[in-house]
């Protein structure tokens, strides 16, 4: 490895480990509620937490999950500069994906990749927010929310002049799809799960 992108690698590295968390996991059981996988869908994100009933608890969730993506960016930018902020990002939201503690089976990344993006280009980071918001609050369907609103962050990046940024948004768009498999699946079958004020899937 030569020496320019040994910082890359570290930035990389150190930012996969934090993403790797599962605070999802972690949180549910402090609370007393078992193994968030064996509950709803499985997966250790703030949408399945939501689906115990506890919104606050799946709130600390979605802020951890997204700011373990802003926090690896931000310092990895700030220690090193922009190219190892990028490399932060992606580590952070291949930690979540692909936890080595947890055999490499994760999350789905939504809250990281968007932590992540907010960080990178704020205002990329805001449209994918408000996309997600507007689009659960329509077809109350988190899972539709989250591939519409990662896969305009992309053209996002492109509109706002960063080629660069908006190659990276579209590279973190297709991990977060190509985790959403099955959703994508369900949703065109019509048997997708809706979310509720209350909490919990219908």
């Amino acid at each position: 490895m030569v020496d320019g992108s040994a910082p890359l690698f570290l930035a990389f590295v150190g930012s996969y480990l934090l993403g790797s968390i599962p605070f999802g996991l972690l949180l549910t059981r402090l609370a007393g509620l078992g193994d968030i996988r064996k509950i709803g869908s499985g997966n250790i994100g703030a949408t399945n937490v939501l689906r115990t009933g506890n919104k606050p608890l799946a709130l600390v969730v979605l802020l951890l999950d997204s700011g373990k993506g802003a926090v690896a960016v931000l310092l990895a930018g700030a220690a090193m500069d922009e190219h190892a902020g990028l490399a932060a990002g992606f580590g952070a939201v291949l930690g979540h994906l692909f936890p080595v503690w947890l055999g490499f089976k994760g999350g789905k990344g939504v809250a990281t990749t968007i932590g992540t993006l907010l960080a990178l280009a704020w205002p990329v980071g805001l449209i994918a927010c408000g996309l997600w918001l507007l689009t659960a609050l329509i077809f109350r369907m988190s899972s539709a929310a989250a591939l519409t609103a990662i896969a305009a962050t992309p053209i996002a990046a492109y509109f706002l002049g960063s080629i660069t940024l908006a190659i990276s948004a579209l590279l973190l768009a297709a991990l977060v799809w190509f985790k959403h498999a099955a959703n994508i699946g369900r949703l065109l079958s019509g048997t997708e799960p809706r979310i509720s004020l209350g909490g919990k899937a219908k």
